[in-house]
């Protein structure tokens, strides 16, 4: 009686996905409070750039594993490489253009109070 028996692979496969789900929302959730609590637009850049990639990762798998073996997971995995490597390289040239305009980043001393 292993585990497949008792609940059923469909009911795995919904619990993993709803987890996935889950979990992106989450990162979403913190990458917005990351932007919101950060002081300077570095930080904040680096906040976003990194979760809005595992959010969307996340709410993909899950989706995918809603949609089984099909065409709509297919064309998903297909988002998500696109988003895989959009995502950082548009964040780069974000920051890019920034340093390049002029915006400096926020120095902190040595107690880890930043000054602007």
């Amino acid at each position: 009686m292993g585990i497949f028996t008792l609940l059923g692979k469909a009911m795995i496969i919904d619990v993993l996905s709803w987890i996935c789900l889950l979990g992106g929302g989450l990162s979403g959730i913190i990458g917005a409070i990351g932007i919101h609590r950060f002081p300077d637009f570095y930080s904040r850049q680096h906040a976003a750039g990194i979760t809005d990639t595992l959010c969307a990762m996340l709410i993909l798998l899950g989706l995918g594993l809603q949609a089984g073996m099909s065409l709509a997971a297919f064309k998903l995995a297909l988002i998500f490489i696109f988003l895989f490597f959009t995502s950082p390289t548009a964040s780069h040239v974000l920051a890019n253009a920034a340093m390049h305009g002029g915006l400096k980043p926020r120095q902190c001393n040595a107690i880890g109070e930043g000054k602007s």
